[in-house]
């Protein structure tokens, strides 16, 4: 059960991940249209895993995730000087394609509201 501190550590490692991956380089990620979508800190705050998810799709996300995986040690030397924790977390970056789901889904609802608009006109 994650507790108070942690899911609000877990949120600021978010925001601050966010911010860093804006500021990178590397070609893998800069020009991605990246969305963190969770961070899951353990409980004894010394791993967290990263989910990163894509607009362009579930692939376009793996190849950010190897440009964000080479960049591991600095985006976690950014994180730990600009929020200050004691023990910054080890970072696993993982690929996910819930935004691209999340797309998909809104397509159907909104074809289906189309279909109904048109069975009431």
């Amino acid at each position: 059960m994650a507790g108070y501190k942690t899911d609000r550590i877990a949120e600021d490692i978010k925001r601050e991940i966010i911010a860093v991956t804006r500021e990178l380089k590397d070609p893998r990620v800069k020009d991605k249209l990246l969305t963190v979508v969770r961070v899951e800190v353990s409980s004894d705050l010394s791993y967290a895993k990263v989910y990163v998810s894509a607009l362009d799709g579930i692939e376009s996300a793996k190849e950010a995730v190897k440009g964000l995986v080479s960049a591991t040690g600095h985006i976690r030397h950014e994180v730990g000087s600009r929020l200050r924790l004691r023990k910054t977390p080890e970072l696993k970056f993982i690929a996910d394609n819930s935004v691209e789901h999340g797309i998909e889904i809104f397509k159907k609802i909104e074809k289906r509201g189309s279909v109904t608009e048109d069975e009431n006109a």
